[in-house]
């Protein structure tokens, strides 16, 4: 059994099941604010509630929710099964991710027959190494039924972007994240520019209004985007990675022009309440037009399709990734003019967690949303410079994985980099001891057997092993397993 939410946003398979017998559970009917409560600041909240309404309920009694990702269509109890987060270095204020801010949560567990085969659990302060572990728990604990969490007063923020080239990204990113307590950064390496979100506290005494509604999760005409992912197939079909850096060299100009959805009477700097420019979503309000407009990604129309590979690696090691990429950039530099269509390279900042899932050390995540062919025998383009990457951001320097964001060689031996790992399967056996809400994908991603990576045609093109002769990628195509571009020990697709 696994549980699934409304949205279902996740790009690796921890909501799927295993064959025709599985069972999928949904939390779409569990979507109630039960209560707030002004003088402890805290927020009870059922699993299925999306973050966009415990934002907008907190507000009302004149509360704020501190971190939380930048898109509010996801659940509370999705957020907590993939350690979805903010961005900020200020850990004296609490932690980056949004899990670190619960403090009680209740599951449905499966049970003897005894006890009926189901229990309910309240996990608390009280029993922290339970709380602890089944703040990032990928599911395989049982059902979140409601969660409280503990909020703020209301605060005012002030955010501007400014877009600069990245001469000094390595002098200056750490510098940023120092200035600003909400700070994120969009690199461009291929186009040589970066964008920094400046976005902090202020008094609340400080004047002015606004609202963000970000341009990336508009609505947008279907036409429009069948029209656009139809020629960024053509393109990538043709090998014509000049007009591709030819198109993708507005988007960047274009996307702070518009303030990346910000509004303040076309000022370019916004002063509001936190509630109203902390995370957004346009998307989720479009009109029920028979899918005449729609989420660029919305799986029913011919729009984006893409993967994602997130990592956070320590902050030690965040100078050299950035010049490794610089580097690669300048072995071919049109190798990554693809990322523009997709927002670049998201840079955010975050402290360790509670979790024993969570992060475990100060770093910076690094977020790659790049093109992905419908044929999975199809290479992309530059196959080998995006694998090269992910393989130094992983492996070289030990980063960790997204839970909900990554290919399955991104979870190669990932249990081994968390030091709570045994703790946290030592729970899982606690409360689940059947394995009821486990499947194959979670058991190999856990360490618990099974196969993470497969020895199939054209294996590596999807992320689905690391290849080791030439036929896991597409020799007919031109593309055979070598060596990394400048990480020796990967092992790339590269088109000869």
């Amino acid at each position: 059994m696994r549980v699934v939410t409304r949205f279902s946003h996740s790009t690796t398979k921890l909501a799927c099941v295993d064959g025709k017998d599985g069972r999928l559970i949904s939390a779409e009917l569990l979507n109630k604010t039960l209560s707030v409560d002004r003088d402890a600041m805290t927020i009870t909240v059922q699993s299925g509630v999306s973050l966009r309404q415990l934002i907008g309920d907190a507000a009302k009694v004149g509360l704020a929710l501190r971190m939380a990702p930048h898109w509010w269509g996801l659940t509370v109890g999705g957020m907590m099964s993939t350690g979805a987060h903010g961005s900020s270095w200020d850990g004296e204020r609490g932690g980056t991710a949004f899990h670190d801010y619960v403090i009680e949560m209740r599951m449905v567990t499966s049970a003897p027959p005894d006890q009926g085969y189901s229990m309910i659990r309240t996990l608390n302060r009280s029993n922290f190494s339970e709380l602890d572990a089944a703040r990032v728990s990928l599911g395989v604990f049982g059902v979140i039924s409601q969660v409280t969490v503990q909020l703020e007063l209301m605060f005012k923020r002030s955010i501007t972007y400014m877009n600069i080239k990245d001469s000094d990204l390595v002098e200056m990113v750490e510098k940023h994240g120092d200035r600003y307590e909400f700070p994120d950064i969009m690199w461009y390496p291929s186009q040589g520019e970066v964008v920094y979100r400046m976005d902090e506290r202020v008094s609340m005494n400080i004047s002015g209004s606004g609202s963000y509604d970000s341009v990336l999760f508009e609505a947008k005409d279907s036409k429009i985007l069948a029209f656009q992912r139809s020629k960024e197939e053509e393109l990538e079909f043709e090998r014509n990675s000049e007009e591709i850096c030819t198109l993708a060299r507005d988007v960047p100009a274009l996307l702070y022009t518009l303030l990346y959805g910000l509004s303040n009477d076309g000022m370019y700097e916004v002063f509001w309440l936190s509630s109203d420019l902390m995370s957004s979503g346009g998307c989720l309000d479009s009109k029920e037009d028979g899918l005449a407009t729609a989420c660029p990604w919305d799986s029913r129309i011919h729009g984006q399709f893409f993967h994602q590979t997130t990592f956070t690696i320590p902050i030690e090691s965040v100078k050299e990734f950035i010049s490794d990429i610089k580097t690669l950039v300048k072995i071919e530099p049109k190798a990554l003019c693809g990322l523009n269509f997709y927002n670049g390279v998201l840079i955010r900042y975050v402290q360790p967690s509670f979790a024993y899932l969570g992060i475990e050390f100060e770093g910076m995540e690094f977020e790659f949303t790049y093109y992905r062919s419908r044929d999975p025998l199809m290479p992309r383009m530059y196959e080998d410079f995006f694998e090269d990457i992910e393989q130094i951001g992983l492996f070289k320097y030990g980063g960790l994985p997204h839970w909900g964001k990554n290919r399955n060689v991104a979870f190669i031996n990932a249990t081994e980099k968390y030091k709570d790992a045994a703790l946290f399967l030592k729970m899982k056996q606690m409360f689940d001891p059947l394995h009821l809400f486990s499947s194959k994908w979670t058991d190999a991603v856990l360490g618990l057997g099974g196969d993470l990576t497969v020895d199939t045609e054209g294996c590596a093109l999807e992320g689905l092993c690391i290849c080791s002769k030439d036929v896991h990628c597409s020799p007919s195509r031109g593309y055979f397993c070598r060596a990394g571009k400048i990480y020796k020990a990967a092992r790339v697709c590269t088109h000869v």
